[in-house]
């Protein structure tokens, strides 16, 4: 138990982090998360936001740290 555990749990955090970030891209891409709301409707780009980014990390959990 030499650290190897805090290692291994830091890479997977990692991971997981550019998965998250990667699929929240992809979903606002899709689902009209633009600059264009951000600069015309900022509280709903942020709601829109909030909401991708809470779905992306469910996928990522259910995938990665549930199965």
């Amino acid at each position: 138990m030499s650290g190897k555990l805090d290692r291994y749990l830091a890479d997977i955090d990692q991971q997981a982090e550019k998965v998250i970030l990667r699929l929240v891209n992809q979903m606002a891409r899709q689902e009209g998360g633009t600059e264009d709301l951000k600069s015309a409707d900022q509280m709903t780009w942020v709601g829109r936001m909030n909401n991708i980014r809470k779905r992306a990390a469910e996928i990522i959990n259910a995938e990665l740290m549930y199965t």
